[in-house]
């Protein structure tokens, strides 16, 4: 299992990002991935830190499909990857109907559909191919001139039993986000790998994202959690996975203890049949470290798992 950082996307600069991802490749980690969120953009983020950070795997978790027609992302995956000389990942999710519909003033009356139908004319341009493609739900007509220059592997954020099955019919995989081992071993891998073996796919990949904090006190680091994502625990697609684990808030799958326990919930993912591992250290700045200093002893350890 590899191991990787999941970049605090929200700082005072891009440069902030950046010294992340540098701290990262200092570590010894293998990856970085950084997240849309509503600040700075994560693509442009991740090839500014490929010429920061060279020989690092970079990846997004994830880049919404709603706002960014598929010729547009198919360019900046491209670009991404023309620059970095890493294989990228191109992380990929339908997001919320909040965010969706709130914010953006799209339908999220089908995103299923839309999620099949983006990656339909996603997959082929990033491939360099001419598509032509009518859907229900998007229109993309066109290709992406990017020469010399692979496609990068594209997962879809899926939690359901229809986003798993399409993610391993027509992804690369899975990313995940609130998910504890358990549920990943017994739910999420066998979903997904039965989807993809019935599509004639090779073994997907599984990219679990998760929070921790090597802290003294784990109780205070939840309570942060949830003073500052609590919100999410509302959106219907995080309500049900974690209602699935018979949890309630999205603060209760945050790992968080000394270095030991910390270690121990970590190496469940690897036994679970997770791929990569993304970690996002939280707490303050001793914490922060710690916890990037446990990962990089886990590397060597995990990396055989």
């Amino acid at each position: 299992m590899k191991i990787g950082l999941y970049v605090n996307g929200v700082g005072p600069s891009p440069q902030a990002l950046i010294d992340q991802v540098r701290a990262a490749a200092a570590a010894g980690l293998d990856s970085a991935y950084f997240s849309q969120i509503f600040s700075w953009d994560a693509l442009t983020v991740a090839a500014l830190s490929a010429q920061a950070a060279p020989g690092l795997a970079l990846g997004t978790a994830i880049v919404q499909t709603y706002p960014r027609h598929p010729i547009a992302l198919a360019g900046q995956a491209l670009t991404v990857q023309a620059v970095s000389g890493q294989p990228f990942t191109l992380g990929v999710g339908p997001s919320h109907p909040p965010i969706i519909e709130g914010m953006f003033g799209y339908s999220y009356d089908k995103p299923a559909r839309h999620v099949r139908e983006y990656l339909s004319a996603l997959l082929p341009l990033l491939r360099g191919e001419q598509v032509d493609y009518h859907g229900e739900t998007l229109t993309a007509t066109g290709a992406v001139d990017a020469p010399n220059t692979p496609p990068p592997s594209v997962l879809l954020s899926a939690l359901g039993p229809v986003m798993l099955r399409i993610a391993g019919e027509l992804a690369d995989g899975t990313v995940t986000v609130w998910t504890g081992s358990e549920l990943i071993g017994d739910y999420i891998a066998p979903t997904l790998t039965e989807a993809a073996t019935s599509a004639g796919r090779p073994a997907p990949r599984i990219v679990a994202t998760v929070v921790a904090s090597v802290t003294a006190d784990p109780d205070a680091t939840r309570r942060w959690v949830a003073e500052q994502v609590g919100f999410a625990s509302q959106f219907p697609g995080y309500r049900a996975v974690l209602e699935r684990q018979g949890r309630s808030g999205v603060e209760e799958t945050v790992i968080a203890g000394d270095e030991d326990a910390v270690a121990r919930a970590l190496g469940e993912f690897a036994a679970a049949g997770v791929t990569e591992l993304v970690v996002g250290p939280v707490g303050d700045e001793r914490e922060w470290t710690r916890t990037l200093e446990l990962l990089a002893a886990l590397r060597g350890e995990l990396a055989a798992v």
